[in-house]
């Protein structure tokens, strides 16, 4: 088998379907033996759209793959690879380069950066694990150690295909090996013992849930431990919907100050958090207003665990959720707590009643069925979005850790490429919007049908409430006429409440193309959320 063909039968073998990027002459060689294998190619607008396609399959499917050409290819997907790294999306980043009888005198080949592994060199800072593939005797070995990195540490990694090695055969016989890590077992009974005994000494324990339970398969595991404990659980912001926010345990969203009164005040006056797959970042924390006391938490997670202030090493995550659940925990006692109010009618204010943020949230509230996966940008999209009902568990998306703007829109497009049967409700900024949106035409191409919201606020929204300046401010374009550019789709241009209500409902009737939303907002409207942050953040500029 040659080596491009190994690697391709090692990614379908972990799930992947679906490879995104674009061509370039590097490349092009293991483009067609991908055209040749059961794996499709989705060539998008843009490299950074591809990342960030690629990066919501993983977080739906389990592992993505985008495929770039060196150097301006690879180079202008270091961004959404970036944040992959940050929220722990394994990506894996497949790159052509030069081939290695090309390289004789270091010669200038065009897309070259100052040395051959310069782009190499780039990806170490941004993947944890990587590999250039060149020598074919250990390139099937180095595949197979990169793509168990990527799934073990659930981060991104990066493999470079210099373009006359990938038609080589690999070393004959080789076989992909079985890698078993355990924790060690005497750590493992000590956390466990220490840990049990917190919980079942605690009159009021509470879970906060996050994003790690979802991206290491532990969702149906914690859930047990919390019924069979009878925990009340939260969400951060980053891990909203890992588990069903329909759960008559769950609380809501905790985000510190910037979240609902009573869900922080639940979680803060507990005597036992356990933190389980949580990542202690500023927007999790609502900018550190969150007022979590360690000295009375476990956090559990991939890569640390600790108790009180004693922290265990060689501890697997899964290992230590399992063990929780055979330690017999005793069921707490039911008790009064915080629960999501469900969604109320909308009902128009008036026929001419403007939008504001706080109606379209509530609107787009009623809007979301089963089969709808919420994908949200940064800024009022994001936080807005943080009170959404949600009805299963790993329906929503969001960079609320990185936050990079230009997310949402090439995110729909991986996210209904993994999960075909969902329907991706999109909330962006007009932006986010301007940055990534005209993967609408690689959403178009491949029939798929997001209902896109882009609020139109007429520039960089979250900027205006930390410092306002022209610099904030963005070409007004009419979102509503893309369909006439690309020659598909339904859009509405939305500036009243009867407007929402009339669009949203044509839209979930149109199910053949995508839908948008051109919705007119006030420049300074801004959800309860985002207002908080952005008084926090303001002082600090």
């Amino acid at each position: 088998m040659t080596i491009g063909g190994y690697l391709i039968e090692r990614l379908a073998a972990h799930g992947v379907g679906h490879v995104f990027g674009i061509p370039g002459d590097y490349v092009l060689g293991f483009y067609e033996q991908l055209r040749q294998s059961p794996l499709q190619t989705i060539t998008t607008c843009d490299e950074q759209g591809a990342g960030f396609a690629a990066d919501a399959y993983a977080r739906v499917r389990g592992l993505g793959a985008v495929c770039v050409t060196y150097c301006v290819g690879g180079l202008k997907v270091v961004n959404p690879i970036a944040g992959a790294f940050a929220e722990k999306s394994p990506v894996v980043v497949i790159s052509g380069a030069p081939g290695m009888n090309e390289r004789e005198r270091n010669p200038l080949l065009h897309h070259k950066v100052r040395e051959f592994d310069t782009q190499r060199r780039v990806f170490a800072e941004i993947t944890v694990a990587h590999a250039a593939l060149e020598d074919p005797d250990t390139a099937c070995a180095e595949i197979d150690r990169v793509l168990h990195a990527a799934l073990r540490y659930q981060r991104p990694v990066y493999l470079e295909l210099p373009r006359d090695i990938i038609g080589q055969p690999g070393r004959s016989g080789h076989r992909p090996p079985e890698v078993h890590e355990k924790s060690d077992p005497r750590v493992l009974a000590e956390a466990l013992a220490e840990a049990a005994a917190m919980i079942n000494a605690a009159q009021r324990p509470v879970v906060l849930a996050d994003v790690e339970i979802h991206r290491f398969g532990m969702q149906d595991d914690v859930l047990r431990l919390i019924e069979s404990a009878h925990l009340p659980f939260a969400a951060t912001i980053l891990g909203k919907s890992v588990l069903s926010e329909q759960h008559p345990l769950y609380l809501g969203v905790y985000e510190g100050a910037m979240g609902l009164d009573d869900v922080r005040a639940y979680v803060e006056a507990s005597d036992c958090v356990i933190l389980l797959g949580a990542f202690m970042t500023d927007i999790n924390l609502g900018i550190y207003t969150a007022q979590l006391d360690l000295g009375q938490a476990i956090y559990a997670t991939s890569e640390k665990l600790a108790i009180r202030h004693h922290t265990f090493e060689n501890v697997r995550f899964k290992d230590f959720v399992h063990g929780l659940l055979a330690a017999g925990l005793r069921p707490h006692a039911d008790g009064a707590r915080p629960a999501p109010p469900p969604p109320r009618e909308f009902v128009p204010a008036a026929p001419d009643a403007p939008v504001t943020i706080a109606r379209l949230f509530e609107r787009v509230n009623e809007y979301l069925t089963d089969h709808t996966v919420v994908i949200a940008d940064v800024g009022n999209a994001l936080f807005g979005a943080a009170d959404l009902f949600i009805r299963n568990r790993t329906a929503f998306l969001g960079p609320a850790y990185y936050a990079s703007m230009g997310f949402a829109v090439p995110a729909a497009l991986g996210a209904q490429m993994a999960r075909p049967e969902v329907r991706p409700l999109v909330l962006v900024g007009d932006g986010a919007f301007q940055m990534t949106g005209m993967e609408l035409s690689t959403i178009a191409r491949f029939g798929l049908n997001p209902v896109v919201i882009v609020l139109n606020n007429a520039g960089y929204g979250t900027e205006r409430h930390m410092h306002d300046g022209p610099f904030n401010d963005v070409l007004a374009w009419r979102y509503h006429k893309l369909p006439e550019l690309l020659g598909v789709g339904r859009a509405f241009l939305v500036e009243t409440e009867s407007q929402l209500d009339a669009a949203l409902d044509a839209a979930a009737r149109h199910t053949s193309s995508y839908c948008l939303l051109d919705v007119r907002l006030d420049p300074l409207d801004k959800s309860a959320a985002l207002g908080r942050l952005a008084e926090r953040m303001a002082r600090n500029l």
